[in-house]
């Protein structure tokens, strides 16, 4: 009965992705987006998404915007905390989550992560710092937790699997790692 929920939810998951990417990046207008009231007077106030977001390295996903590559690129330069005192430790390290069933290996990069938040955002309350020590699972991602905090909220969509599920078993990838589940990133 598991085995059956998780495959429809994975076949779920996949044709919503698949209608995401037939539709293209587009961003509906802030007065018939579903989310502002149109008949506020600070519609006309609020600036349109397209034109903030337009310039942006596209995606297919999501909100259509690649935001590490924006990042990278230097179209966005967001503030590294709100506090001075907050000291920023920009991690470089990846790390394998192997228990992925039938699943490519997710490669858990920190640099794309650090780059944004703090490590107490997600550390210990989330995930304990040791990698292996913390079960992580579709079905709790798919509920908000665990990844599911972000990812589907504020980070690209849980849709888009194969980003976080990159690492085939066996690939020169995975073979890098050797019988270590993190290892120096060698990815910008």
């Amino acid at each position: 009965m598991a085995g059956r929920l998780r495959l429809g939810l994975l076949l779920l998951l996949a044709f919503v992705s698949a209608l995401a990417v037939a539709s293209g990046p587009k961003w509906r207008a802030i007065a018939n987006d579903g989310v502002h009231d149109p008949a506020s007077p600070a519609i006309g106030l609020l600036q349109e998404p397209r034109e903030a977001l337009g310039g942006l390295a596209p995606d297919t996903a999501g909100n259509q915007v690649r935001w590490m590559q924006a990042l990278d690129q230097g179209q966005i330069q967001p503030r590294t905390n709100i506090h001075p005192e907050t000291k920023v430790n920009l991690r470089t390290t990846d790390v394998l989550l192997v228990n992925t069933s039938v699943q490519p290996i997710v490669r858990f990069p920190h640099r794309q992560h650090t780059a944004w938040l703090d490590c107490v955002n997600c550390h210990d309350h989330l995930f304990e710092q040791k990698a292996g020590a913390t079960r992580i699972g579709m079905m709790a991602i798919l509920m908000g937790e665990k990844c599911g905090v972000c990812h589907g909220a504020v980070a690209f969509p849980l849709t888009e699997c194969n980003r976080c599920h990159s690492v085939v078993r066996g690939s020169p990838e995975h073979l890098r790692f050797g019988t270590s589940l993190v290892r120096e990133s060698t990815a910008p």
